[in-house]
């Protein structure tokens, strides 16, 4: 055991402001003078939950299995490259952006400033900043591999089958329409599996119910797409960190990320558009962010899909080393700024905690 207090910063710029007192009282300041802010009292929340023992979990909840299964523009993987900034920028979270990213937040010592005096002198004129200066210098190349795959359910797994744009070879010879509605091949034969975990409480919901079980005798469709910014940015943002120009590099770092976010939104609405679901989609920008859509987005080491060894099956079903992105030994995406995601067109697939 340590002596000592423990002190939480929500993001490098609230470290910040956390720091220089901290440095102060290390070089023999009194710590009542330094402006430390005041320490918050822990809460532990009551336990309220039911769990269910595993000899008791059903196979499957009570998630619809009737739905109808849309048709895909082609099966198989492909690679869009050279995506323009002005294409995905506009699906940027600024709220995410200035207050997680740039810890634009009101001030403690009630100076007056609001978030949105914050946002209008200081967020929306560096972002503007920002922005032209990643157009002009071509910071980012913003590139997506997706595709459409052939797959039914069992139990907790998600079974891909072989398909058209299989590397492998290997193809199926019945039960599955081809994309453009016609009569052409089909698959049935199993090429690889991902299995994922299920509530012991609540609904007891697992991603696998949001797809066609096996015995249905129809053969479902899931999406995969892993966008990338490039690594150029990885280059600019270690420059700025080595000329001691710190804030411009968790600005352009934090801001970069979000784009990346922002990208695999624009391209997630691309592909419910494919899948025929853009009709559902809401007219405002906030109600993309409030999820009041169909078709939802699950990136992987969320609690749906925690398994980071899922991402070697995911790179061997999009090969994105095409575009440049390849995988460490410790399961990160490199360039730094990519990011990869299931999505189910299911009605009912909506985010829950396993």
């Amino acid at each position: 055991m340590f002596d000592g207090t423990v002190r939480h910063a929500r993001d490098a710029f609230e470290g910040l402001a956390v720091m220089e007192p901290l440095v102060a009282v290390a070089r023999g300041a009194d710590p009542e003078s330094v402006g430390l802010p005041p320490l918050k009292k822990r809460i532990h929340k009551r336990s309220l939950l039911t769990v269910t023992e595993p000899d008791a979990m059903p196979a499957r909840s009570d998630v619809v299995a009737d739905n109808p299964v849309p048709v895909p523009p082609f099966w198989g993987t492909r690679i869009v490259k050279g995506i323009a900034l002005a294409e995905y920028s506009t699906f940027l979270d600024e709220r995410a952006t200035f207050m997680g990213k740039w810890g634009l937040k009101p001030s403690r010592g009630g100076d007056g400033k609001s978030y949105q005096h914050l946002v209008d002198t200081e967020g929306r004129p560096r972002l503007r900043y920002w922005l032209d200066r990643i157009l002009a210098e071509g910071i980012l190349d913003a590139s997506v591999a997706y595709g459409y795959f052939p797959a039914p359910s069992e139990g907790n797994d998600l079974v891909v089958l072989h398909h058209g744009d299989d590397p492998s070879g290997v193809l199926g010879v019945a039960g599955l329409p081809a994309p453009d509605g016609g009569s052409g091949g089909t698959v049935d034969s199993e090429r690889l599996r991902f299995v994922f975990p299920r509530q012991r409480r609540d609904r007891h919901l697992c991603l696998a119910d949001f797809v066609r079980p096996r015995e249905s005798g129809q053969t479902d469709v899931v999406a995969l797409q892993l966008v990338t910014a490039g690594a150029n940015v990885d280059t600019v943002t270690a420059k700025l960190f080595a000329e001691n120009k710190y804030r411009d590099y968790m600005e352009l770092n934090g801001l970069t990320m979000q784009l990346t976010e922002a990208l695999a939104e624009y391209w997630h609405s691309r592909v419910r558009e494919e899948l025929g679901l853009g009709a559902e989609d809401p007219v405002e920008l906030a109600g993309m962010f409030k999820l009041e859509y169909r078709g939802t987005l699950f990136s992987l080491g969320y609690p749906a899909c925690p398994e980071m060894e899922d991402r070697h099956t995911v790179v061997e079903l999009l090969r994105p080393k095409r575009m440049g992105v390849v995988l460490s030994e410790e399961l990160q995406l490199h360039p730094e700024q990519s990011t990869d995601a299931f999505v189910f067109h299911h009605p009912e697939g909506k985010y829950f905690s396993v």
